[in-house]
């Protein structure tokens, strides 16, 4: 399994970061400051680092610093707040392999890890298709198709389609949906769930996303 350290220490970001890698199929270890990540890397065997920037202790600057002045070249993508120019510069320059502004949606960050662990030589094996029943939906040509039937989906109903297919029968909460799919700067008392799984249900079948009262939805 390809191990991801997590150094953030927001605990909405963190859980939302860790859940989203291991339903990916991801191992992620989370740690909340910036000395205990320097510990981690330097004792521990992982495969790519998130960083954060605004860390206690000492920062994501310094926890790079440190980490590459020991050898390591372990794939590091920085995760920050702040939107300067100086700060993108400072940590790719500083040894960096990628830089993600907060807020960030989920399936961006997901596609940077794939592509930092290609680039370090990490075997990664990308699903092409998910299918459940006679459900199947193509993550290359985000087109889903039910029976015999084929067709296309919006940004959001592709990612709504995307959860339900990768956690068939299980319940999802809209506070999870909102937050892998929309991403963890969102608004908890928005509806938008709601009308996007309307939509979804008008194009594969109502019966098929079953309402859970005061849970959720599920995928039958």
């Amino acid at each position: 399994m390809t191990s991801i350290l997590i150094v953030e220490d927001e605990e909405r970001i963190s859980t939302f970061v860790e859940k989203g890698l291991a339903a990916a199929g991801y191992t992620p270890t989370v740690v909340t400051s910036g000395l205990d990540a320097v510990d981690y890397l330097m004792t521990g065997s992982f495969d790519l680092v998130l960083l954060d920037v605004g860390l206690p202790g000492i920062d994501g600057f310094e926890v790079l610093t440190r980490v590459r002045a020991s050898g390591s070249s372990v794939p590091i993508i920085m995760l920050t707040a702040r939107s300067s120019v100086e700060d993108t510069v400072a940590g790719l320059d500083g040894g960096a392999n990628d830089y993600l502004p907060k807020p960030f949606k989920f399936d961006e960050l997901v596609a940077r890890v794939r592509l930092r662990l290609r680039e370090s030589g990490q075997q990664v094996t990308v699903e092409q298709v998910l299918q459940h029943g006679d459900l199947s939906l193509d993550l290359r040509t985000r087109r889903i198709t039910v029976g015999e039937v084929s067709m296309d989906l919006s940004a959001r109903e592709f990612g709504l389609a995307e959860q339900f297919l990768r956690h068939p029968e299980q319940v999802l909460s809209r506070e999870q949906l909102l937050s892998r799919v929309w991403g963890f700067d969102f608004d908890p008392g928005s509806n938008v769930v709601d009308v996007y799984v309307r939509y979804l249900r008008g194009k594969i079948g109502a019966d098929r996303i079953e309402t859970v009262r005061g849970m959720g939805y599920r995928l039958v």
